[in-house]
């Protein structure tokens, strides 16, 4: 499937797959979809020292880098697992020239390593980083129950990937969290809230980030 690199309104680049008419972020805005739907509504909300965040659909490593930064400024620990089916090629990551955003360019080093590190082993980033990338599609995944306290849920949305959203794979979700764990989406479809609530999820809308107007965040 053809993958072609695009720039989004606020300067930061993504993966557009054309055949989908579907990009890996916000065409309003990479950086400014991640801040707000990961961690502004997602990390932010965990008041802990120490956090276990499980992500689905790795991709790009951009949520990645950007939660490393904000946990470095916090001085919190995190333990990050990333899911990810199809990873990004080493060609596809120098297109899309990250770690020379204003932002993340002091953190150039720790961006590539989250890219260099071996798949299914876990490795330390830094001394308050750890990160285990899992290469496997969510069907294939049984995570441990009550081990993580944050989900981002960054899936390609369900009109591309409907099977990414059942039942099935939002219960496994809510089991995998702790008591009062957070899981976050940037995707508000009236589906999705329903089956979050189905499997036992507080659901609230909230505002969304910049070209969209609502998203979605579950407390178990």
């Amino acid at each position: 499937m053809k993958r072609e690199i695009i720039a989004t309104k606020d300067g930061s680049n993504t993966i557009h797959l054309p055949s989908l008419n579907e990009s890996y972020h916000s065409t309003h805005g990479a950086i400014q979809e991640a801040k707000h739907v990961f961690l502004k509504s997602g990390l932010d909300q965990v008041k802990k020292d120490q956090c276990s965040i499980l992500e689905i659909g790795f991709g790009t490593g951009l949520n990645a880098i950007l939660t490393y930064i904000s946990a470095n400024k916090k001085r919190i620990s995190i333990n990050y697992t990333g899911l990810e089916a199809f990873p990004v090629s080493t060609k596809e990551l120098k297109s899309l020239a990250y770690s020379k955003i204003e932002e993340i360019k002091n953190y150039k080093n720790q961006y590539e390593a989250l890219h260099q590190t071996s798949w299914d082993e876990s490795h330390e980033i830094s001394s308050f980083f750890n990160l285990e990338k899992k290469h496997r599609d969510l069907k294939d995944f049984s995570p441990r129950e009550s081990t993580y306290n944050l989900i981002y849920f960054d899936a390609f949305g369900p009109r591309v990937q409907p099977e990414m959203w059942s039942l099935e794979n939002l219960t496994k979700m809510y089991k995998s969290l702790k008591k009062e764990g957070i899981f976050v989406t940037y995707c508000a479809k009236g589906e999705v809230r329903r089956n979050l609530m189905k499997v036992g999820f507080n659901v609230e809308k909230i505002p969304g980030p910049p070209g969209k107007r609502e998203m979605l965040r579950g407390v178990k």
